[in-house]
């Protein structure tokens, strides 16, 4: 089950793109750890408090699927839900529109894990209900 949990909204500056004037795909990820952190200080997930505690919450695998693409200027917002697999992953769903029409420029599936004091190890209770949550 997924819970809609955040949206951002931002724009696109011009030294994000490439040479045809387009976003560069390596820019994508910046957006989307944006908002991943954006939903996770939402949800009340202190992620510094975390890697005090030798909690390090870290992206374990990234499906991105282009659709469209943003050009200098464009307003968009980054849609984020969550759901769990198990104790060991949070996944985080995204979605890039672009503002105005609503046009899907980018679907994502992040899976993350944690590394406990070096360690692979399940996610924090804490951490899986808030993600679970419907």
């Amino acid at each position: 089950m997924q819970k809609k949990i955040n949206v951002v909204e931002m724009q696109v500056r011009a030294y994000e793109c490439d040479f045809q004037g387009i976003v560069n795909n390596a820019v994508y990820m910046n957006y989307l750890e944006h908002a991943r952190m954006s939903c996770g200080k939402a949800m009340g997930i202190d992620v510094v408090a975390l890697a005090q505690e030798g909690i390090i919450w870290v992206v374990n695998e990234a499906r991105l699927q282009y659709k469209s693409s943003l050009r200098p200027g464009d307003g968009f917002e980054i849609i984020t839900s969550t759901s769990v697999q198990g104790v060991m992953r949070g996944i985080f769903h995204q979605e890039i529109k672009k503002k105005g029409s609503g046009e899907l420029i980018l679907q994502a599936e992040i899976i993350t894990a944690c590394i406990i004091n070096g360690r692979p190890g399940p996610l924090p209770q804490a951490i899986r209900e808030k993600m679970a949550a419907s």
